[in-house]
């Protein structure tokens, strides 16, 4: 005899196990903080690198050895919606001595000739042309005693007060072997 339906017995909550879940957010975690420290590392190195020496540096010794010619300019659009302008030329090592690195200041002047834009950056060579424009640093393919090659400098912005006309090229610091 029955004295009613028989009710299952609800079934018990069965206790989750939350350290997988957590140790997959700490690991997101600890990926994003690493990520966010790579890039201030390499902004801060941008920053660095874009730095200026005052207009008053001295040049370096052996610069009086180097020769640049064939001065071009350009621009283009960033997908950023930015301005890149590009500085072209062609360094020349009349030296003795081989060249593993160069770097330059770059003086963008106003109309009245006073300095606007002061930036200090390595050169880099070019590579190769095609299909595209391929940078290098000196020391990828350093400068032997009577050799030139093409240089490009690129500027990620320039001064509104620029007055248009090509900058000057100071030479800072040469490295040589």
């Amino acid at each position: 005899m029955s004295l009613g339906p028989d009710l299952a017995p609800f079934p018990q909550k069965e206790e989750r196990n939350w350290v997988p879940f957590g140790v997959a957010i700490a690991i997101m975690l600890s990926v994003a903080a690493v990520a966010i420290l790579i890039l201030q590392r390499e902004n801060g190195h941008a920053r660095s690198a874009a730095a200026s020496a005052p207009i008053s540096a001295p040049l370096d010794p052996y610069a009086a050895s180097l020769s640049i010619a064939h001065l071009a300019m350009s621009e283009s659009g960033n997908l950023a919606g930015g301005k890149l302008t590009y500085l072209d030329g062609n360094i020349a090592n009349q030296g003795a001595r081989t060249i593993t690195g160069v770097e330059v200041q770059v003086l963008f002047r106003d109309p009245a000739h006073e300095v606007a834009q002061n930036q200090t950056l390595p050169l880099m060579l070019i590579r190769t042309r095609e299909p595209y424009i391929d940078l290098e640093p000196v020391s990828a393919a350093p400068l032997k005693p009577g050799s030139e090659q093409d240089f490009r400098l690129i500027f990620d912005s320039v001064s509104p007060d620029w007055d248009g006309a090509y900058p000057e090229i100071r030479i800072l610091h040469v490295e040589t072997k």
